[in-house]
C-alpha cells in the first residue's frame, strides 16, 4: 500500500529531478513551495479523470504565487504503462473540454515510462520515471517563462540522456534508496 507515495515522490523530486538537474525549472518552484502534491485514491480511470478535472480547475483558479504546478499521484490506477499512456489522450481531451488548452498542460511520469522507439530497460527512460504513476499539471505561461529564461532549453533532453547514461541503473537505484 503506497501510504508514503507523497514522501516517495518528494524524495524523487529532490534527489533525481532537482539533484540531477533533470528539470532546471523545478528547483525554483520547490524552493518557493509552489508545488501541490495530491494523492488520488482513484481505482478507475474514470475516477482519476474526475480528480484530474478537479485539480485542473483548482490550479486554474489559484494564483501562481500560491500553486504554480501540481503533481497528481495515482498509485491505484493505470499502473500499467500502456494503459496510462492511452489515458493521456483522455487527459488532453479534458484540458480542451475545460477550455484550458493553452492555459494548462499535463505532463506524464510513470514507474514504467518508455519513450517511443526505446527498449524498456533503456536508462534514458528514467528521466520520466517516477515512483508512482503521476500526472504533472503545468501552467503554460510558467513553462514559457522558464524556457525563455533558460539558454538553450533544447539541449535539456540530450543533457539528461548523458547524465542518466553516466549514472547507470545502479546509480539510479542508489540515488533513490532510503
Amino acid at each position: 500500500m503506497p501510504d508514503n507515495a507523497i514522501a516517495a515522490t518528494q524524495r524523487w523530486l529532490q534527489r533525481a529531478v532537482i539533484g540531477l538537474n533533470l528539470c532546471p525549472f523545478a528547483k525554483a518552484v520547490v524552493a518557493r513551495q509552489q508545488v501541490r502534491f495530491v494523492l488520488s485514491d482513484a481505482t478507475t480511470p474514470e475516477a482519476l479523470l474526475e480528480d484530474l478535472g478537479n485539480e485542473l480547475v483548482l490550479l486554474r483558479d489559484m494564483p501562481a504565487e500560491q500553486i504554480d504546478t501540481t503533481l497528481l499521484i495515482h498509485p491505484h490506477t493505470l499502473t500499467d504503462f500502456l494503459d496510462y499512456n492511452d489515458f493521456l489522450d483522455d487527459a488532453d481531451a479534458l484540458v480542451e473540454a475545460l477550455v484550458l488548452d493553452g492555459v494548462l498542460q499535463v505532463a506524464s511520469f510513470h514507474p514504467q515510462y518508455q519513450f517511443a522507439g526505446s527498449d524498456p530497460d533503456d536508462i534514458e527512460n528514467y528521466s520520466n520515471r517516477s515512483p508512482y504513476p503521476m500526472l504533472h499539471l503545468l501552467r503554460e505561461d510558467s513553462v514559457e517563462r522558464a524556457v525563455e529564461a533558460f539558454p538553450d532549453s533544447d539541449a535539456i533532453v540530450e543533457r539528461n540522456q548523458a547524465t542518466l547514461r553516466k549514472l547507470g541503473h545502479a546509480g539510479w537505484r542508489s540515488l533513490l534508496a532510503l
